[in-house]
């Protein structure tokens, strides 16, 4: 049987009974991008809202009573909540889901559905895999290549699709059910259990399926590809946005046009050339800063050769390791950055004692 979150994508909170409880730990990422090991519990439901991960898709992130669910996944039949806090078997509890992530979840999911079954009818492109990304999605396809036109074509057709407003049904099938070899898939879990769970947008596609969707291809509201970019094995990966991440792309898009309006001096269709001219202007401040340089280190040079005083140690460079740099040295010339000046005596007086002890062996 599939959990409340494939049956109903749309539930937001329900009932249910804890089944057992026993003590876990959880290893994730933390703040500062290391790994932290976090003790809790391990909490299983006679049902969830709470979608496992799987098929490509993120577990969803709610609440048991009010307290927060960090992971969901799935073992087998059932699916494991983990906790920080102990529920007792046998107890009621209310579930209550992360609405924002469920559905944007859901609308990344039908749109890769849509874009997959859309890219292999126009161009016999077959999806080979597929990430829910936290910003944007990618769609794995099997080709070396996808041209500019063929994405617009792409992306004219699901957006078409999506103002048709095509339904979307979710289904389950027996796995004799000869009907099972008609509908696209790649391939079931070691573990799967029960019933075959199939999502179709009608007129367009079929697929096996765990993982959440809209009813209808109108709560998409819009599809962009971002474009393509080389992927593993002569294949290409496909990035595209749905729904409301195509809104907030917009407007952080919006909000830095804005921005490079007032730094600029000029309308948003002007931004690339201004660029251009700021470069190449840049290029030729750099080229004639290097040609001062050189004549700079000239004339130093004949600076301190002229010199009566300058004595054997000239302090233009420091010694790296004393200074916290790095640098090197070949055939009796050396060259570092330092990034620490405080001891720049304490790196001269070495050089004078190297210089001495050179001069008392001739």
């Amino acid at each position: 049987m599939a959990f409340l979150c494939q049956r109903d994508s749309y539930a937001r909170e329900f009932t249910t009974a804890v089944v057992s409880c026993r003590p876990a730990e959880l290893q994730r990422e933390g703040r500062d991008g290391e790994k932290e090991v976090l003790s809790g519990f391990q909490v299983v439901l006679e049902d969830t809202l709470l979608f496992p991960e799987g098929g490509g898709q993120p577990d969803d992130r709610g609440t048991i009573n009010g307290i927060s669910v960090l992971r969901v996944t799935r073992r087998g039949a059932q699916a494991d909540h983990f906790t920080q806090t102990s529920l007792a078997p046998g107890s009621q509890v209310q579930v209550q889901v992360d609405w924002e992530r469920r559905f944007d979840h859901m609308q990344q999911h039908s749109g890769q559905h849509l874009i997959t079954a859309v890219a292999d009818h126009l161009f016999g492109m077959k999806t080979t895999s597929w990430e829910l990304g936290r910003l944007r999605s990618v769609i794995e396809l099997d080709s070396p290549s996808v041209t500019a036109e063929q994405v617009a074509a792409i992306e004219q057709s699901v957006n078409e699709k999506i103002r048709d407003r095509l339904p979307v049904s979710v289904r389950e099938l027996s796995l004799d059910d000869p009907e099972v070899e008609q509908v696209r898939g790649r391939g079931l879990p070691d573990d799967h259990a029960g019933p075959i769970r199939v999502v179709t947008i009608e007129g367009v596609d079929s697929n096996v399926c765990c993982g959440t969707h809209v009813r209808n291809l109108s709560d998409l509201q819009v599809i962009k590809i971002l474009g393509t970019a080389k992927g593993k094995k002569n294949k290409t990966n496909l990035v595209f946005l749905a729904g409301n991440r195509v809104l907030k792309w917009m407007e952080r898009s919006h909000g830095t046009e804005k921005a490079l309006t007032a730094l600029l001096k000029c309308g948003a269709e002007d931004h690339v050339d201004a660029v251009k001219k700021l470069q190449n202007s840049t290029k030729l401040l750099q080229k004639n800063n290097l040609n001062l340089l050189r004549d700079l280190a000239v004339h130093i040079a004949h600076s301190l050769q002229s010199s009566l005083d300058c004595g054997r140690v000239v302090t233009l460079h420091r010694v790296a390791e004393v200074l916290e740099g790095k640098g090197a040295g070949k055939k009796g010339r050396f060259q570092g950055k330092a990034t620490k000046m405080s001891r720049r005596a304490e790196a001269q007086a070495l050089l004078q004692d190297y210089v001495s002890t050179q001069s008392a062996e001739e």
